[in-house]
C-alpha cells in the first residue's frame, strides 16, 4: 500500500499522508516516500505548487513511537530517522500544508518547514515530545521560536501547550483558518493560484523568504538534533516511550 497518495491537477500536485489507521504517524517508509513524491515532482514542468495534507481527525498526530521507542542514540543517529525533513527544504516549488485535526510532534514539525498552512477550524498544533521525555528533533524548537518568538514557544516546548486554530493564526503559525469542510479547497486553490505565477519567480521568491529564516538556524537546529541524540541514551526517554506504548503514566526517573 502506498503510503502517498498523488493527484495533479491545475498544475498543483495533492499528497496525502495514508497512514490513516495511526492517525498518519510518520514512520520512516512515509517521510521517505513524501520526500521522493516531492523530489520528483519537483522535477515535473506540470506541477507549479504542491500541498501535503492528511484527513479531516488528523493531518499527522506525531512520529511513530513505535519504530522507534527501543533505539540507542547511535541507532537514532545512524538510521537516519529525522533526515528526510532535511530534504523538504531542498523542494523549489512551494509547499502548502493543509491541516485539520491534531498537528502534533513530527506532524507539526512536517506542516512548518512547508512554506504556509491552511488551517482547518479544528485544527491543533503542538510539541508533545517532552511527554515522552525528549524534545522536538526535527526543528521544532527552532521553528517553533521563530515563528511564535520565545514564551510561548517554551511552553509548547516545556510543557505540551497546544494551539487552536485561532490561536496559530493569531500568533502567526498559519495563514488562514477555515471550516472543515473547506480547508483542503482553500489550500488547493491557493496552490492553483500561485502555479499560475512565473515559475522561475516563484522558485527564486521563495528561496530568499526562507534564506531570511536561515540566520543562524542551521546551528540551531543541529544542536537541538545532538540534544535529541543524546536523550536516547536516557532512562526517562526509554520509560516515556514504553509508557505511551503501553497506554500508562511514565514513572520519570530525571536520568
Amino acid at each position: 500500500m502506498s503510503l502517498i497518495l498523488t493527484e495533479i491537477k491545475d498544475r498543483v500536485a495533492l499528497l496525502r499522508l495514508n497512514r490513516p489507521e495511526a492517525m498518519n504517524a510518520l514512520n520512516s517508509a512515509l517521510m521517505i516516500e513524501l520526500m521522493d513524491t516531492l523530489e520528483r515532482l519537483d522535477a515535473d514542468d506540470a506541477v507549479g505548487a504542491f500541498v501535503v495534507t492528511g484527513e479531516a481527525r488528523a493531518f499527522a498526530a506525531g512520529a511513530d513511537i513505535k519504530e522507534m521507542m527501543d533505539y540507542s542514540s547511535t541507532e537514532i543517529l545512524l538510521k537516519g530517522h529525522i533526515s528526510p525533513f532535511d530534504r523538504i527544504k531542498l523542494i523549489g516549488k512551494p509547499v502548502i500544508a493543509a491541516v485539520s485535526g491534531w498537528c502534533l510532534g513530527g506532524g507539526n514539525e512536517l506542516a512548518m518547514s512547508c512554506d504556509m498552512i491552511v488551517a482547518s477550524e479544528s485544527a491543533r498544533f503542538g510539541q508533545p515530545e517532552i511527554t515522552l521525555g525528549v524534545i522536538p528533533g526535527a526543528g521544532g524548537t527552532q521553528r517553533l521560536t521563530r515563528s511564535l518568538g520565545k514564551a510561548l514557544a517554551m511552553e509548547m516546548v516545556l510543557n505540551n501547550r497546544t494551539l487552536s486554530a485561532e490561536e496559530a493564526l493569531r500568533f502567526g503559525l498559519v495563514n488562514r483558518v477555515v471550516p472543515v469542510e473547506r480547508f483542503l479547497d482553500e489550500a488547493l486553490a491557493l496552490a492553483a493560484e500561485i502555479a499560475t505565477r512565473a515559475p522561475l519567480a516563484v522558485r527564486i521568491g521563495k528561496e530568499m523568504v526562507n534564506r531570511a529564516l536561515e540566520t543562524h538556524l542551521s546551528d540551531g537546529i543541529a544542536e537541538e538534533r545532538q540534544a535529541f541524540y543524546f536523550l536516547f541514551s536516557s532512562e526517562d526517554q526509554k520509560e516515556g516511550m514504553r509508557a505511551f506504548n503501553e497506554k500508562r503514566k511514565p514513572q520519570w526517573k530525571g536520568k
